[in-house]
């Protein structure tokens, strides 16, 4: 055997007792990062029209 067979693993190599969705854990937060951005955004956007509408006087019964 050479000696690159002989050294152990060293930490740039995955062990086999990994989790086997570890690796999809990063995309799935950012996922759900960006749809919770996405709906703060909506409801911002949506209180904001509707601020302005009613200093507009667009909600006044005539």
């Amino acid at each position: 055997m050479s000696e690159a067979e002989e050294e152990p693993a060293g930490a740039d190599v995955p062990s086999a007792e990994a989790e086997p969705g570890a690796a999809r854990r990063g995309p799935t937060w950012v996922i759900l990062a960006v749809v919770a951005a996405a709906l703060l955004v909506c409801c911002c956007s949506a209180v904001i029209g509707l601020a302005v509408s009613w200093s507009a006087g667009l909600f006044g019964g005539r």
